[in-house]
């Protein structure tokens, strides 16, 4: 089932004609938006993440992770990070309680790749560079 959602993510992905390396000034400004709207409160403003998200809160669940280079966002390929923003983190380990809403019906594949386009475009070229890595190896 997992790799099921995994491959359609990737083919979703690739099946946009975008690499996972090209940038696309229109993809980014969106992106930029959307991640403003719709991320930013729990993620940072600046991608920094919520304090200490790496520790449980009380109720068990993690803090959001910060999606610059100081986090793990890019030790995830373009597909599972597709597929965790669009299904959420249970497509991933069932049963796995987060505080972070799947977005599908909420967003469209165009945006999620594009907030995904964003979140890529801020890190620095190593970072860049593994995750595209990982990206390529898994599509």
């Amino acid at each position: 089932m997992i790799a099921g959602v995994v491959a359609a993510a990737a083919f979703g992905w690739l099946g946009g004609g975008r690499s996972s390396d090209q940038i696309d000034p229109d993809q980014i400004k969106l992106g930029t938006r959307l991640y403003a709207e719709r991320c930013a409160s729990c993620h940072g403003a600046k991608l920094e993440g919520q304090p200490n998200w790496q520790e449980p809160l009380s109720d068990g669940r993690m803090p959001a992770p910060p999606h610059d280079a100081s986090g793990h966002t890019w030790h995830h390929s373009d597909a599972e990070l597709f597929t965790i923003t669009k299904k959420g983190l249970g497509a991933f380990v069932p049963g796995y309680r987060s505080d972070m809403p799947a977005f599908e019906g909420t967003l469209s594949d165009e945006e999620i790749r594009a907030i995904i386009a964003f979140i890529r475009s801020t890190w620095p070229r190593t970072e860049r560079e593994y995750q595209r890595a990982r990206s390529t190896a898994r599509s």
